[in-house]
């Protein structure tokens, strides 16, 4: 197997995000990971959540290869081949043709600040139309908050994703809980996680 890329903050804090999944999730189900990246993620989750099929995808075909060797190297039933989707598409191609796929839980991290923010309104969308009745939408990653005083670290970070591109930065929470309302997503729980992120939990 070749070597794979490889998220040093992914190994960081697949473990807090595992513990919170195990908690906000039922026993078994199907999962969609927006965005998978390194596939670190997926290929945690799908051994530690056995009873959990995990379908890895990501917008960005260059990284499929290696995202595809991440998840025949962990070799596991319940871990799909990726997919390439594009939050952006009208339509999200999933499963050959089975582009009406539904979902108990829909888990995207680390996105919504590393791209344009037009992509928050396609995830909330395409949520709303691939999850199943009671189905959730699980984002992570760092927000600013209206009242919540703002860690250094996270200002230094937003500095800097802008300066690489005018469309990044990291996103206020309460515009992020707007256009899920106007997807019919609700904002159900809020979890604070290890260096200064938060998990999101929303439903329809």
């Amino acid at each position: 197997m070749p070597n794979l890329p490889h998220s040093p903050a992914a190994d960081r804090n697949k473990q807090p995000i595992l513990d919170a999944l195990k908690r906000i999730l039922g026993d078994c189900g199907m999962a969609l990971e927006i965005a998978s990246g390194t596939g670190q993620h997926a290929a945690w989750f799908a051994a530690c959540m056995p009873r959990w099929t995990w379908q890895p995808t990501d917008a960005d075909a260059r990284m499929l290869p290696a995202l595809a060797d991440r998840v025949a190297e962990a070799a596991l039933p319940n871990l799909r081949p990726p997919l390439l989707l594009d939050v952006m598409a009208s339509r999200w191609p999933l499963r050959g043709d089975e582009q009406d796929e539904r979902f108990d839980a829909i888990y995207c991290a680390n996105m919504l600040h590393i791209a344009p923010w037009a992509t928050c309104a396609a995830l909330m969308q395409g949520a709303a139309r691939h999850l199943l009745a009671g189905g959730l939408l699980i984002t992570y990653g760092p927000y600013f908050e209206d009242g919540v005083p703002t860690a250094p670290s996270n200002l230094a970070f937003d500095e800097d994703l802008r300066a690489r591109n005018p469309d990044w930065g990291i996103r206020r929470l309460e515009d992020v809980v707007a256009v899920a309302h106007r997807s019919g997503l609700a904002l159900r729980e809020r979890h604070p996680m290890p260096a200064n992120n938060l998990l999101l939990v929303f439903g329809l």
